[in-house]
């Protein structure tokens, strides 16, 4: 049998055997200290888009006001009536199954996807700092070209697809933000081009070593705005409320948005 699942575990040994014992056990109470009991989910505000095209000035108002206290009380909400089809939604999950189904040393050394494979922490010096995740990150300006994706010959229609209109919700969430906080409509389009904007594909294998090691380490997006099509089967996305980590209960109607460091230093 070929593995798909990048050397995660070697990678972990060798970070385990360098670190000092004094590292790996402070690494042990901090991830401890961390784990989230599973039972303890919560749902982000749930907003409905179509309310920002209704010809009710009244309902937009409404719904831009939701908007803005979701992004401010939250940095995160849910969002449902999209405009992403949910067949499309779909159709992505599942050429991403296929893809991170590979053999390893085809996605990790054929220039897949403009060389963009990733996996766990290359800088991680001790155990907390090791994430159990592969990913692709590819910039938008590569996803049409076809060389690109090798042997995926059904994914580039479905990712070109994909792309456009994340990238099409994406400035209409950006664009109600901007204006919300007294800047002009087209400050997002000016700032944030598909030189600046990327497409992550991420997975996360199953851990054989404990269920306490992160998927990714606790972070910040430094990014203006990330719209995630969370896994609807298993709940893995946890942040921060009231300086307590808890889990989003999937929804598979929505997609979930992050405010991201940037947007905030423009407020």
């Amino acid at each position: 049998m070929v593995e798909s699942n990048p050397p995660l575990l070697d990678d972990y040994s060798q970070i385990l055997h360098h670190s000092k014992q004094d590292c790996a056990v402070q690494s042990k109470i901090v991830i401890n200290d961390e784990c989230i009991n599973e039972s303890s989910q919560c749902e982000l505000p749930l907003i409905d888009l179509r309310g920002l095209k209704s010809e009710n000035e009244q309902e937009r108002a409404c719904c831009v006001e939701e908007i803005a206290r979701a992004s401010s009380e939250w940095g995160f909400f849910q969002v449902v009536n999209h405009g992403v089809s949910l067949q499309l939604l779909d159709e992505m999950r599942n050429e991403q199954i296929k893809l991170f189904n590979a053999p390893f040393e085809s996605k990790a050394s054929c220039g897949l996807l403009n060389n963009s494979y990733r996996w766990g922490n290359p800088t991680a010096t001790c155990p907390r700092q090791f994430s159990w995740s592969e990913a692709f990150h590819i910039p938008l300006t590569k996803i049409s070209e076809e060389e690109c994706y090798g042997q995926f010959t059904s994914l580039r229609e479905v990712m070109v697809e994909y792309a456009g209109a994340m990238q099409e919700l994406a400035k209409l969430l950006a664009g109600v933000l901007v204006m919300n906080l007294g800047h002009r409509k087209e400050l997002f389009e000016e700032i944030c081009d598909k030189s600046t904007c990327f497409l992550r594909l991420n997975h996360y294998p199953a851990c054989p070593i404990s269920p306490e090691l992160f998927g990714l380490v606790p972070h910040t997006d430094s990014d203006f705005l990330t719209i995630l099509h969370q896994d609807e089967h298993v709940s893995g996305l946890q942040l921060m409320k009231d300086s307590k980590w808890v889990s989003v209960k999937p929804n598979k109607d929505a997609l979930v948005v992050n405010i991201g460091d940037l947007f905030q230093v423009i407020n």
